[in-house]
C-alpha cells in the first residue's frame, strides 16, 4: 500500500512576514523608481536653477528694565528677577504702530526688482534716483510698473493701464506724467549699471505692506531666563532684510524713549498748568489774611492777647480801687452823719485818695480838739468857742458835700471802669475764635506754598529726566545675515528629490497592493490558508501562443507546468486497491476562473505519461469545454446520457490526434435541471464504469459558489482540484474553498493557481522556474549524438 504524501512546496507559518518577497515585489517595478528618480532630480534641478535664494537675517536686543536703577547690585545676584515681560515686549516690537512707522520711514511699499534671463532678483533699493510723491494710499496710485533703462530714455510700462511712456534724458521731472514717482540717472556711471536692465517696481498699500512685514518678522526669546529678544526675517535682499530690523529697533527704541519722555512732557504740563492755580490762591489767601487782620486790629495774635490780658488785669484793678474808695467813703459818710459823732474827731488818712476831704478832715479835727481846748479854759458862751463850733460845723458840711462830690465822681468812674472791663472781656473773649480762624488761613497758605515747593521741585526733576531720557533697549547685535541661504540647499533639495523619487512611486505601489484583493500567487493563499495544499501555479501565457497541451513531446512552459500538475496530483490521490483509475474533480469558486483550461490541460498531461484519461464535461449549467475542441455546443454529450440513458461511450470524442489514449465526454444539450440529472445514478454508474477502463478520470465541474451541482457529486471523487486565477480570484473567495475543504465537502482538495504572471506574486520566474528545460529539437539531437557515440 502507498503512503500518501504532500505535494512537492513550502509552507510558510502563519503569520509569517516574508520581507525578501515584500522587497521582491517592489523591485520588480525598479524602472519606475529610476524613472521617478530622473523626474525628480530634474525637477530639483530646474528649480534650483530658477528659484530665488533666500537668506535669514537675524538680530538681539536687550530689553532694559526701568526698575534696575533703583535695586541694589546685591539683590539682582541673590533673586535674579526682572519686572521684563517679553510677551508684552514682543507684542509691542510687531504692532501694527511700529512696524508702520518702519514702513513709511523706509518706502517699503515700493518693492523693487531686477528682471532677468533667468532669475528675476529681489532689490534694495534702484540703482539710480527714485523719489515717492504721492501717498501709496489711494487706489489711483497701486499697481506695477516696468523700467527699461535704454541708452536715451526711459521706457515706463505700467501694467494697470497696458500703457508705455517714454521718458527721454532719463529724468521724469523734465515731463508732465501721472506717475507716484520720479527717477533719474545723475551720472554715466549710474547708467553704465543699469543700461538694458528692466527693473519692475511693484507699489502695495500700507496697511497690506505693514501686514506683510508683520507675517515674515519673527521674534523670539533667546532663554527662559533671558531678557535678549531676537529678531528675524527671511528674504531675497540681504541689505533690505538688514535694513528693515535695523529700523524696526530703531522704531521700537524710539517709541519707548518717547514713552518716557512723554511722560515727563505730561508731567512739565500738569506742574505748569498747578502753578498758575496755586498762584492764584495764594494771592486769593494772602489777600484774604490781610483784610481779617485789618478787620480785627490785628497784627500778631500772641501780642495782641497779651495786650487785651493786661488791659483787663488793669481795669480789674482800677475798678477794685474805685470800689475801695466808694467804700470808704461810705464808711466815712456813715461816721459824719451819726449824731453821736459831732463832738468826735473823724478818722483822718484811713484810705481815701481824695486830698481835699483828707486836708478838710484834718481841719475838722484841728478845729475840734482847739475847740475843746477853749471850752474848757473859756466856757460855752466864749466867742472863740462859738467861732470855732461855727466853724466845726462848715467844715463838717464840707466834709459831707465832698464826700457826697467824691463818690459821684467814684460811682462815675465805676462806670466807665465796669464798660470797659466789658469791652476788654469780650476782647479776650473773641480772640480764641480769631486765633483759629487766622489760623486756618495759615495753614492753607502753608499748604499751598508747600505744594508750590513740591511742584517746583517735580519740573526740576521732569526736566532733568526729558533731557536725559535712557533708551528703553540695548542692542546687542545689529541685524546680520547669513553668507549662506537657507533655501533653497541643494543638498537638501536633491536628497529630498532621492526620497520623494523612492517614496512616490512606493507610495503608489503600497497603495495598489493595499486595495488589491486578488491573489496573484501560492503565497496569497498560504497566508490566507496556512495549511492549504497547492499542487500547481499555472503561468500565464502571451496572447497568440498554443495555451492547450496538444503535443505530448512539447517542452513549453506551459507544458512543463502541467507536467508538475499531473505529478503533484498524484500525491493527492489514495492508493488504489483494485485497480480502478482515479477519479479527479476540478472546481473553482466563480466562473472565469480557468478550470474548464486546467481539466483540459492536466488530462492531456497525464496522456502524454501514455496514461488513459478520460475527460468529462459537468458543467451542464455553462459548459466551455467545447470550445477548446472546435465543435458545436449542442452536441451530445453527458446530458443526453444522463437523461435518456444512452450508452456514453457513443458520445466519447478523441479531439487530438497526438493523444490516442484521451476520450472526452463533453456536456452535451444545457439541460433544465442539472441537478436531477447528476442525482439520479447515472452519473455514479458512469464513473464507475469508466474507472474499470480508464486509468483517470478528469471531471471539469461547476463553480461551487454559484450552484450545488460540485457538491451533489463530490463524494465521487478521489481528489479535487480547486482552481484559483491570478489577478482575478479574490483573496475573500477564499474563505469559501477553505469551509469547503474543512467540512470535508470537498475530498483531498488541492488548489492550482493559473495564469501566475513572472511579475506579480511569484518568488522566482518562469525563465527560471520552468526554464530548466530544453526544447524538443535540443532532445532529439542530444539522442542522436548518444546512439552516434556508442
Amino acid at each position: 500500500m502507498k503512503e500518501q504524501q504532500s505535494p512537492y512546496f513550502m509552507m510558510e507559518e502563519e503569520g509569517a512576514i516574508d520581507i525578501k518577497q515584500a522587497v521582491t515585489d517592489y523591485l520588480r517595478y525598479w524602472p519606475w523608481f529610476i524613472l521617478s528618480i530622473v523626474v525628480f532630480m530634474t525637477a530639483s534641478y530646474l528649480y534650483l536653477r530658477y528659484t530665488s535664494e533666500i537668506y535669514e537675517t537675524a538680530a538681539k536686543i536687550k530689553i532694559l528694565d526701568e526698575g534696575k536703577g533703583l535695586d541694589l547690585p546685591m539683590e539682582g545676584l541673590l533673586f535674579n528677577n526682572s519686572n521684563v515681560n517679553l510677551e508684552n515686549e514682543i507684542e509691542i516690537l510687531t504692532s501694527y504702530r511700529i512696524l508702520e512707522k518702519v514702513v513709511k520711514t523706509l518706502n517699503l511699499s515700493h518693492v523693487f526688482y531686477l528682471e532677468g534671463d533667468i532669475q528675476t532678483l529681489q532689490l534694495d533699493t534702484l540703482p539710480f534716483s527714485y523719489q515717492t510723491i504721492k501717498s501709496v494710499d489711494g487706489l489711483a496710485v497701486r499697481g506695477s510698473f516696468k523700467i527699461t533703462v535704454t541708452p536715451s530714455a526711459f521706457e515706463i510700462y505700467n501694467v494697470a493701464t497696458d500703457s508705455t511712456a517714454l521718458f527721454p534724458n532719463h529724468d521724469t521731472n523734465l515731463t508732465q506724467h501721472n506717475l507716484p514717482f520720479q527717477i533719474k540717472i545723475e551720472n554715466p556711471e549710474q547708467l553704465a549699471l543699469c543700461l538694458d536692465n528692466q527693473y519692475n517696481v511693484y507699489i502695495q498699500s500700507i496697511k497690506g505692506t505693514v501686514l506683510n512685514l508683520k507675517e515674515s518678522l519673527e521674534v523670539s526669546s533667546v532663554g527662559t531666563k533671558s531678557d535678549i529678544l531676537q529678531l528675524s526675517m527671511k528674504g531675497e535682499s540681504v541689505s533690505r532684510s538688514e535694513r528693515i530690523l535695523n529700523a524696526v529697533i530703531r522704531a521700537f527704541n524710539e517709541d519707548g524713549i518717547q514713552d518716557r519722555q512723554l511722560i515727563s512732557k505730561r508731567t512739565l504740563a500738569f506742574i505748569d498748568e498747578r502753578f498758575i492755580f496755586l498762584s492764584e490762591e495764594l494771592d486769593s489767601i494772602e489777600s484774604g489774611k490781610k483784610e481779617f487782620k485789618q478787620n480785627n486790629n490785628l497784627v500778631y495774635i500772641e501780642a495782641d492777647t497779651e495786650v487785651s490780658l493786661q488791659k483787663r488785669a488793669q481795669t480789674d484793678e482800677e475798678v477794685f480801687r474805685v470800689e475801695n474808695q466808694l467804700a470808704l467813703s461810705q464808711l466815712l459818710e456813715d461816721a459824719i452823719n451819726e449824731p453821736a459823732s459831732k463832738n468826735e474827731l473823724l478818722p483822718a488818712n484811713f484810705g481815701l485818695e481824695s486830698r481835699a476831704i483828707n486836708t478838710l478832715i484834718g481841719n475838722y479835727n484841728t478845729a475840734l480838739l482847739d475847740n475843746e481846748k477853749t471850752l474848757i479854759s473859756g466856757g460855752v458862751n466864749n466867742p472863740i468857742v462859738r467861732q470855732l463850733q461855727l466853724q466845726l460845723v462848715d467844715l463838717r458840711a464840707n466834709i459831707d458835700n465832698s464826700l457826697k462830690a467824691y463818690k459821684n465822681q467814684l460811682q462815675l468812674s465805676q462806670r466807665q471802669l465796669s464798660s470797659r472791663d466789658k469791652k476788654v472781656k469780650s476782647e479776650v473773649y473773641n480772640l480764641p475764635q480769631k486765633e483759629q480762624l487766622l489760623r486756618a488761613i495759615n495753614r492753607q497758605q502753608k499748604i499751598k506754598e508747600s505744594l508750590f515747593l513740591l511742584l517746583l521741585q517735580k519740573r526740576e526733576e521732569a526736566s532733568i529726566s526729558l533731557a536725559v531720557t535712557e533708551p528703553s533697549i540695548k542692542v546687542v547685535e545689529y541685524a546680520l545675515s547669513g553668507s549662506k541661504p537657507i533655501s533653497p540647499k541643494p543638498n537638501t533639495v536633491y536628497a529630498g528629490a532621492i526620497v520623494a523619487g523612492l517614496l512616490i512611486p512606493f507610495g503608489i505601489l503600497f497603495v495598489v497592493f493595499f486595495l488589491d484583493n486578488k491573489i496573484h500567487g501560492k503565497d496569497d493563499i498560504t497566508k490566507a490558508i496556512s495549511d492549504a495544499p497547492i499542487v500547481g501555479e499555472i503561468p500565464r501565457i502571451k496572447d497568440g501562443t498554443n495555451t492547450i497541451f496538444s503535443n505530448p513531446n512539447d517542452r513549453s512552459v506551459l507544458a512543463e507546468s502541467f507536467r508538475i500538475l499531473s505529478s503533484n496530483v498524484n500525491y493527492l490521490l489514495p492508493p488504489s486497491e483494485d485497480g480502478k483509475g482515479s477519479i479527479i474533480y476540478t472546481t473553482s469558486t466563480i466562473k472565469g476562473e480557468g478550470k474548464t483550461f486546467i481539466s483540459l490541460n492536466l488530462s492531456l498531461a497525464l496522456t502524454s505519461l501514455n496514461k488513459k484519461v478520460l475527460l468529462i464535461g459537468a458543467d451542464l449549467r455553462n459548459p466551455q469545454l467545447h470550445i477548446y475542441l472546435g465543435i458545436d455546443k449542442e452536441q451530445a454529450g453527458l446530458s443526453n446520457h444522463l437523461h435518456t440513458d444512452d450508452d456514453w461511450k457513443d458520445f466519447l470524442i478523441k479531439g487530438f490526434k497526438e493523444h490516442p489514449n484521451h476520450d472526452t465526454l463533453i456536456s452535451g444539450v444545457i439541460p433544465p435541471n442539472p441537478p436531477h440529472l447528476l442525482t439520479n445514478g447515472r452519473f455514479e454508474t458512469l464513473l464507475e464504469e469508466a474507472s474499470t477502463q480508464y486509468d483517470y478520470i478528469i471531471v471539469d465541474t461547476a463553480p461551487t459558489i454559484s450552484v450545488t451541482d460540485t457538491l451533489l457529486i463530490s463524494k465521487f471523487a478521489d481528489a479535487t482540484v480547486y482552481v484559483t486565477r491570478a489577478n482575478y480570484t479574490e483573496k475573500n473567495l477564499l474563505e469559501h474553498a477553505n469551509a469547503l475543504a474543512k467540512n470535508k465537502k470537498l475530498k483531498n482538495m488541492a488548489y492550482v493557481i493559473n495564469q501566475v504572471g513572472a511579475s506579480i506574486g511569484s518568488k522566482y520566474g518562469y525563465n527560471y522556474g520552468y526554464g530548466y528545460g530544453y526544447n524538443e529539437d535540443t532532445a532529439k539531437r542530444s539522442w542522436r549524438d548518444k546512439i552516434f557515440n556508442r
